[in-house]
């Protein structure tokens, strides 16, 4: 069975490879996902080499239904975030 890696396990990881302190990780790790959400937000995509593309697309308005009722509601229009793997981050998987 796999392990789901979290944020403490990426902090960990930082800390370990490059030999600064948990708190300068932790801050180093805060900074890199607030500049891509903040880039996000102002409709930018962020591209990371090797990795991927996140970007931000619009979803239009729908009906859904409940499956276990069958009741019909409107699900609202909504901005999600994407992300699409580089060609190089689906070969390593394959």
């Amino acid at each position: 069975m796999s392990k789901t890696w979290t944020k403490n396990d990426l902090i960990e990881k930082i800390h370990m490879e490059i030999g600064i302190s948990l708190s300068d990780s932790s801050k180093i790790f805060e900074e890199i996902i607030e500049e891509i959400l903040s880039s996000l937000e102002h409709g930018n995509d962020v591209k990371i080499s090797n990795f991927g593309t996140f970007s931000v697309k619009k979803k239009n308005s729908r009906i859904g239904r409940n499956p276990k009722t069958g009741d019909e509601k409107e699900i609202t229009a909504r901005n999600v975030i994407s992300f699409y793997p580089s060609k190089a981050m689906k070969n390593k998987i394959s």
